[in-house]
Order: structure tokens, then sequence, then C-alpha cells
């Protein structure tokens, strides 16, 4: 009996109103462990590990640069999987998900591609190096513009995540040539620190990289309440939100 009340428990955080109390209480322990680990990665990368003589500070915009690398392709892969999921089996939870993780994977395509830049520059004396790498980050910020600007052309939520989803195949090339391009990184970036990363390098890079993810997680479930209220506008939920009787 217990066991089938615990199901029952854990199947209702499958719809959006079940989910929303839930995201509420999730939020604040993602923003703490975003702070933690940023603040911890940052102050490794910035004030701890030592850097090329050659290139100086400079080589420290990779603590941030490397990170968002991940987190957008990671960010991208969990939102074409919730609009493929929230598809294949009509869920509204997994597309207003998908609707919700998209404008947080745009911000760190471009924060990416500017801090590319800005490693670039004094580098090798131009902003941009047109290799597969710079295809792969235009071609994803690209593709989350496309699926964003389907849900704000097409007002019903299932078509907007069904035509979202048909842009979304296209990074299935995309992503591809995004981890091939990696063994282009010892050119553009200092080779020390990611042929031969030491402990604190790498701790770094995780440490900032998993705060990037808790930040994601945060802010992408205030979004998807908001998501949630927007689509139950017209259902008790909201009623009971705002104190009045369904």
């Amino acid at each position: 009996m217990t066991k089938d009340l615990d199901s029952r428990n854990w199947y209702r955080y499958g719809s959006p109103r079940g989910f929303y109390p839930l995201a509420g209480r999730l939020i604040p322990w993602f923003a703490i462990a975003a702070a933690i680990a940023c603040a911890a990665g940052l102050y490794l990368g910035l004030f701890v590990v030592p850097v090329d003589a050659n290139k100086a500070e400079v080589a420290r915009i990779m603590f941030v640069c490397i990170p968002a690398s991940w987190v957008e392709v990671i960010i991208f892969l969990a939102m074409a999987a919730s609009a493929g999921i929230g598809l294949r089996f009509n869920s509204p939870l997994a597309q207003m998900a998908a609707q919700a993780l998209a404008p947080t994977g745009l911000l760190f395509s471009f924060l990416d591609i500017w801090t590319d830049s800005l490693w670039i520059k004094p580098v090798w004396g131009f902003w941009w190096v047109w290799d597969l790498r710079t295809a792969a980050d235009l071609t994803l910020i690209l593709l989350f513009i496309g699926f964003i600007g389907m849900h704000i052309i097409i007002e019903d939520l299932h078509r907007a995540n069904k035509a979202g989803f048909l842009v979304l195949l296209a990074g299935v090339l995309a992503v591809p040539a995004y981890a091939l391009s990696a063994h282009t990184w010892p050119v553009r970036y200092q080779p020390s620190l990611l042929d031969a990363a030491g402990a604190g390098e790498l701790a770094s890079l995780l440490a900032v990289s998993l705060g990037f993810l808790m930040y994601s997680g945060a802010v992408v479930l205030l979004r998807l309440r908001c998501v949630i209220l927007e689509g139950e506008r017209q259902g008790d939920l909201v009623a009971k939100l705002c104190g009045r009787a369904p």
C-alpha cells in the first residue's frame, strides 16, 4: 500500500500542476550550489592556477569560455530530448521544459563565442577564426533562436514544439561537429591547460562547469514555473495561487 502511494506521489510530478511546487522548492538549492561552485572554480582559475608566461593573464578567460561551451551543448541535448519526449509521449511538461531551456542555452552560446573572441584577439590579433568550432557555435546559436522564434510565432504549445523540434534536428550534425572541433583547441587555447592539465586546472574547469549547470537548473526551473502558469492561466492552479476559488 505504501509503495503504491509513493508511486502515485512521484507520478504526479510528471504533470505541470504537480511539478510546479516541486520546482519552487528546488530553485534555492540549485542557486546555492551554483554560487558555491562558481565561486570555488573562479577562485582557482583566476587566482591560484598558474598561466603560460607568454600569454599572461588573458589565458584565464578559458576558465569561463570552456565551461560555457560544455554547458551550451548539454543544454541543447537536454532541450532536444525534452522536445522529442514531449512529442512522442504527448507530455506537456516535457514540451514546457524544452521551451524553458532554450533561452538559457542561447545565453551560454553567446557567452562562449564572446569570451572566445576575447581570447583570440590578443593572442592572434583578430576576433574570429572561422574553423569548425566557430561554425558549430554559430549553428547552435541559430538553432536556439529558431526554436525560441517558433514559440513566439506559434501560440499553440504543441504545434510550436513540433515545429521547433524540426529545427533542432539540424543540430544532429552541429553537435558532432562541435565535439570533433575539440581537437582544434590546443591551437586556439593554451596547450599547457588542455594537453597537460593539472589537478588545479581540471578542478577549476569542472567546478565552473558544475556552477553553470546549477545556475541553468535554477533559471530553467524558474522560467518553467512561468511557462506552467501561462499554460494553466485558465485552470484552477492560477486561481488557487491568486486565492480565488477554482
